[in-house]
């Protein structure tokens, strides 16, 4: 659908689509931003953070991405905790994202150069660092958008870049990217103990800062986002396994029109996502489509095809939420995705939409039978959309009725 874009001087984009929350305007208006201010291939700016590309692998593509001119509040491209702690909309993240420009290098994920050196020292600073970059060609004005990254602007060959200033480097980040004995797993893990958050994370582990130094390589920032949660999650599932079983809790909450409705159980640790699209003139006669994926008390062994990223991301937001109550459950997280999501924003939209809803005060019950019922009469109030197909498919509840026949038996 083509919308036309006006361009008169008395002309508020953001305003004209209702509220500011039409985030093509604000595609728009941030790559005329882009445009106007990038007029030549040299320039000083603040690079926020690196990008490793996954076409091609292992020759991959390794790009810096920094808004074309200094910012004051820079560090904010690249700030999703932040961005869901102040409810910011779609548009503003658009606007930041599309700002960002990508100069990118290519080299083998085994390789090592100054470049990938600056890229380091990029990921690993905890500010934004001044970067003098020096372009091969102008721009292609575009924002990139995908299911698992934050969305980002430009693209265009690096030439040369070198730093203006020193990075800031947490003394916690050079132990670990300095201990060549030390396994990126562990890394990790030590990091997040001290508060690194797993964007971070996410973002050091993707230049192949971490890890066993025969072991160190470029890992595709797509998957290195999965990985991160994956890493972190494994870890808090092995800890809250010695906690008792919590009681019948409901959770609800979102965020970008992602919403969550999460059940807990009184059951050894299990977890089950369901995610489904809501209409905005859903019926309840309408059959809801969805993907789905399960663990037991045991895990995975395969990677969770269906709901890729997302099952990860929403498993660390339980998970965290259980160690917090030093308790462990079954879990049954349901995803709801309405028409307010308009533009996919990356993995971290569900990670932080199932912490605001795990977040929320809880709604505790007595059975499982009356927490059933309730999540039925809640979704179709709520969104006039059935659950019962869910719940029937569901092999979480499958297997704990299967379990509590077998302790009767016993």
């Amino acid at each position: 659908m083509h919308i036309p874009f006006k361009k008169h001087a008395n002309y508020d984009p953001l305003g004209d689509c209702g509220k500011g929350k039409c985030p093509l305007c604000a595609r728009q208006i941030a790559l005329l931003n882009v445009k106007s201010q990038l007029t030549k291939e040299n320039f000083s700016t603040d690079a926020v953070s690196p990008f490793v590309g996954r076409f091609g692998y292992p020759n991959v593509n390794v790009g810096i991405m920094a808004p074309p001119q200094e910012e004051d509040d820079s560090w904010l491209y690249d700030a999703p905790k932040y961005w869901a702690v102040n409810n910011f909309e779609i548009p503003k993240i658009v606007d930041f994202r599309s700002s960002l420009l990508n100069s990118r290098y290519a080299i083998n994920i085994r390789s090592a150069n100054k470049m990938l050196e600056l890229s380091q020292d990029v990921a690993m600073s905890s500010a934004p660092v001044d970067v003098e970059i020096n372009l091969k060609e102008k721009p292609k004005f575009r924002l990139n958008v995908d299911s698992a990254m934050a969305p980002y602007g430009p693209n265009a060959q690096l030439k040369s870049a070198k730093l203006e200033s020193n990075p800031k480097i947490h003394t916690k980040v050079y132990k670990v990217f300095s201990d060549n004995d030390m396994k990126a797993n562990d890394a990790m893990l030590y990091l997040y103990k001290n508060r690194f958050d797993e964007n971070f994370l996410s973002r050091i582990l993707s230049v192949g800062t971490l890890g066993l130094k025969k072991n160190r390589k470029l890992v595709p920032t797509r998957w290195s986002i999965t990985a991160s949660d994956d890493i972190i999650g494994k870890s808090l599932t092995h800890e809250i396994k010695n906690y008792p079983e919590t009681g019948y809790n409901a959770f609800f909450g979102g965020y970008l029109g992602n919403y969550y409705l999460i059940l807990m159980f009184p059951e050894i640790w299990g977890y089950e996502l369901f995610e489904t699209y809501i209409p905005s003139n859903c019926s309840l006669s309408l059959n809801l489509k969805s993907t789905t994926d399960y663990e037991n008390f045991y895990g995975r062994k395969n990677y969770a095809e269906n709901t890729a990223g997302g099952y990860y991301s929403v498993r660390l937001a339980i998970l965290e939420k259980l160690k917090e109550m030093k308790r462990q459950a079954s879990v049954l997280a349901l995803r709801f995705i309405t028409d307010e999501y308009t533009m996919p924003l990356g993995v971290f939209v569900t990670r932080e939409a199932a912490r605001k809803a795990v977040n929320n005060k809880p709604i505790e019950f007595s059975s499982k039978k009356l927490m059933l019922t309730y999540a039925k009469h809640f979704i179709r109030k709520k969104f006039n959309a059935d659950v019962e197909y869910f719940f029937n498919k569901s092999i979480l509840l499958r297997s704990m009725k299967e379990q509590s026949k077998l302790a009767q038996f016993v």
